[in-house]
């Protein structure tokens, strides 16, 4: 009876754990297609830029500034899916000789430390975004303020964290059951 329960609450917690790992997912997907637009409108201006100079010898004002702005929002907002199709480096072929539960505590403590990494990015980057709100600093041409992007990268940041919490919960269940075998 006793083993009926807990298998329940494993179960129940397996449950949560699935759908909390797909809503995170479909959340990461949008933030990379978000990325992917502003790939596209890099692509874009870039090109406008460079037909502008050769062809009609003027180049589009602040194209520069405006492509840095972009590859905030295409780096930061790819960053979480990239997590979820474990896209990111990972060297591990020492870890990889280790028994089967060394390495699934490895795991978990490694993405403890991850968590804590994007925890400390975001309240880092809302702690920054609110100086330059305050100061009012913007881009030198086309005086674009800064602070939207660095909460933009933030929000990215605790999403990036979430995948991470969601596969930690994922880790603890496979620990869970290397241990008790």
């Amino acid at each position: 009876m006793e083993t009926q329960a807990s298998l329940r609450r494993t179960g129940g917690s397996n449950r949560l754990i699935d759908r909390l790992d797909r809503y995170v997912s479909n959340l990461s997907r949008w933030l990379n297609w978000i990325a992917g637009a502003g790939l596209v409108a890099m692509l874009v201006l870039v090109i406008a830029d460079i037909i502008g100079i050769k062809v009609f010898s003027s180049p589009v004002p602040g194209a520069i500034e405006v492509v840095a702005f972009l590859g905030v929002v295409v780096i930061g907002f790819a960053i979480a899916y990239t997590q979820v199709l474990h896209g990111h480096i990972k060297v591990d072929f020492i870890v990889m000789k280790f028994p089967p539960r060394l390495r699934s505590v490895i795991d978990v403590l490694i993405q403890i430390l991850g968590m804590a990494l994007f925890v400390m990015l975001a309240w880092r980057s809302i702690d920054y975004a609110q100086v330059l709100q305050a100061s009012g600093e913007v881009s030198m041409t086309q005086r674009i303020p800064f602070y939207p992007f660095i909460y933009a990268l933030a929000f990215c940041y605790l999403i990036t964290f979430l995948v991470l919490a969601v596969e930690f919960a994922k880790s603890l269940l496979k620990v869970g059951k290397t241990w008790s075998r």
